[in-house]
């Protein structure tokens, strides 16, 4: 057997040897909150899907937002936001149809005292017609032109949605001292 792995035929095993460190428990009280949104992008009618916070909405109530929600333990990202553009909006996105298109790390949230991750992503294909899946966080869901996107809106996703449409800088920090 060749002593180079790179040589052709030969199959490379790695052994766990008690030495080794185990895996640690993940510390969950410490942990950044990992979140997901989605610019559902209509590029043909540059009109992208929103949705309006109630008044019963945890924050931001009366606000405009993209469709985002909580990682579950263990839930990739991609099916993060999947499913909760479908429990928010009943449109149906395919997780490798979805573009990465800004970055949000925040310092601190509401639900989140030891920050938060969003990967925001783009989405120009999806199926479905946008409803108000969940009405008693949401006072409503539509399409809104581009060009006419409320002032009422959530800071980091505002800022994330308008530097997709511009082109702008891919990533976004909240609340961190520079």
């Amino acid at each position: 057997m060749p002593n180079n792995p790179a040589d052709e035929g030969t199959t490379v095993t790695q052994q766990k040897t008690e030495d080794q460190p185990k895996a640690l428990k993940p510390a969950l009280e410490s942990m950044t909150l990992l979140v997901a949104a989605v610019i559902v992008h209509d590029k043909a009618t540059n009109r992208v899907v929103l949705l309006q916070r109630s008044q019963n909405a945890k924050f931001a109530q009366g606000m405009w937002d993209l469709p985002v929600g909580k990682s579950e333990p263990g839930e990739p990202i991609t099916e993060t936001a999947v499913r909760e553009l479908y429990e928010e909006t009943g449109l149906t996105v395919k997780p490798e149809a979805l573009k990465v298109a800004h970055i949000i790390h925040g310092a601190w949230g509401v639900e989140a005292p030891n920050g938060f991750l969003t990967v925001v992503f783009a989405a120009h294909e999806w199926t479905g017609e946008p409803e108000n899946r969940e009405p008693r966080k949401h006072a409503q869901v539509r399409w809104v032109a581009a060009d006419a996107i409320p002032d009422e809106f959530v800071d980091t996703t505002d800022s994330a949605l308008r530097r997709y449409l511009t082109g702008g800088p891919e990533v976004s920090l909240d609340g961190w001292q520079q």
